[in-house]
């Protein structure tokens, strides 16, 4: 079966990322001469590459690159990003509405009087009761809204916007503070939407509780929050177990093991 390769289909997209590291049996390890010129082994997919290396140092100091698994959660959290960024863009234009709506209620409440009053024709040919529809009296309700409640509405959906787009920026450049917010405020509203599944199921609704469920758990448990799964230093030392670095290291390391042994 086809396995997809993360660490050779990123570096297709992005570039190979090589490193010169000071220790000669690192180094050498790394770096080969060819006919074409000197060449290094990629961080991230273990090919190599020719041209000079994009940094050199000491091996503690190479930067951390994620591969496998690292990249393949590194693509899911920036999915999740885009979507708590779409979200807190469309909540902004709904605070928007709202707090526009609030200043020109009245207003807004004549004009849907005076359409109402066109479409009625039309509804009582088809035998359709315009007036006591759900979606005219739910329109109508809102007009009985105070001016205060409304704006109140708006600073609250403004408020949950934002925080749904810092969560955004926070994944999508792969914080850990960002990790613990999506989980902590997803988890907060997820009693809410329960609610609102018992009170009216709906295919959507379905859907995003789904996808809010779902994004906890794996956060939780692909992230180790909150000391599951050995927590930070669990996570820390799986993604340095990964480091090509670490792991060539390890090789020059055991000769001398087995030699001293």
């Amino acid at each position: 079966m086809f396995k997809h390769d993360w660490n050779r289909r990123t570096c297709a997209r992005r570039g190979h990322l090589t490193y010169a590291p000071t220790e000669p049996a690192l180094r050498e390890r790394l770096h080969v001469a060819t006919a074409a010129g000197e060449a290094w082994r990629c961080l991230r997919c273990g090919d190599f590459a020719l041209g000079a290396p994009h940094g050199s140092g000491p091996a503690d100091q190479a930067p951390l690159v994620p591969r496998g698994k690292a990249l393949r959660d590194l693509f899911v959290l920036r999915f999740l990003a885009v979507e708590r960024a779409l979200r807190g863009v469309l909540g902004i234009l709904v605070a928007w509405a709202v707090w526009r709506f609030a200043n020109s209620q009245d207003a807004v409440h004549l004009l849907f009087d005076r359409n109402l009053t066109v479409f009625r024709p039309v509804a009582d040919h088809f035998h359709w009761d315009l007036e006591h529809s759900s979606v005219v009296d739910t329109i109508r309700r809102t007009f009985d809204y105070k001016k205060t409640t409304l704006t109140y509405v708006a600073g609250g959906v403004l408020a949950y916007s934002l925080i749904e787009l810092v969560e955004g920026v926070g994944l999508w450049l792969n914080k850990r503070w960002a990790e613990y917010l999506a989980v902590i405020a997803t988890a907060a509203f997820l009693p809410l939407e329960g609610m609102e599944l018992i009170h009216h199921v709906s295919p959507v609704k379905l859907v995003t509780i789904a996808v809010n469920v779902a994004a906890v758990l794996w956060i939780l448990l692909s992230k180790r929050l909150f000391g599951l799964r050995g927590g930070h230093r669990a996570f820390e030392a799986q993604r340095h177990s990964a480091s090509l670095l670490e792991v060539e290291r390890a090789a020059v390391a055991a000769p001398s093991q087995t030699t001293a042994a």
